[in-house]
């Protein structure tokens, strides 16, 4: 109906569409294809967001656009699910957030309280403390599986 011809509209303007409304999907770069899936994905207004390296390989411009797109649906009171390896992103984005090494948790809590659990500075710090501690165990644990 009208709500989801102005919601299409919305997107198209929220991720910078409107130059290419008109363009084969299969003309598109990489980036504005990437635009495009976020749209789509986002159309239906869903409380649950699932995001898989979203900024891995765009550009700052559009990089910067999905930062504030997602605080943006953070505020709304959409959730949201990062997955990210640049860690100063998840900082600056998330409210909660697990360092995962060898596909197992090694530690979760707010950014502010994991550097100060790890007296770190950084999330990179952080990470490369849990990652140096934990490998061995990690490592341990899988060769008592065997």
């Amino acid at each position: 109906g009208d709500h989801a011809g102005r919601r299409a509209d919305e997107m198209i303007d929220v991720f910078d569409l409107r130059a290419k409304a008109h363009t084969r999907t299969s003309k598109l770069s990489g980036g504005m294809k990437r635009r495009l899936l976020l749209a789509r994905a986002l159309l239906h207004e869903p409380l649950l967001v699932i995001l898989d390296e979203p900024t891995a390989g765009v550009d700052i411009e559009l990089r910067h656009d999905l930062w504030s797109y997602i605080r943006l649906l953070h505020e709304q009171g959409t959730t949201i699910l990062l997955t990210t390896h640049y860690l100063e992103e998840a900082e600056s984005l998330c409210e909660d957030i697990a360092l995962i090494s060898a596909g197992r948790i090694v530690a979760r809590d707010t950014p502010d309280g994991l550097k100060r659990r790890f007296d770190a500075t950084s999330l990179e710090q952080v990470y490369l403390q849990t990652v140096s501690t934990s490998l061995p165990a990690v490592m341990a644990a899988e060769e008592a599986e065997r």
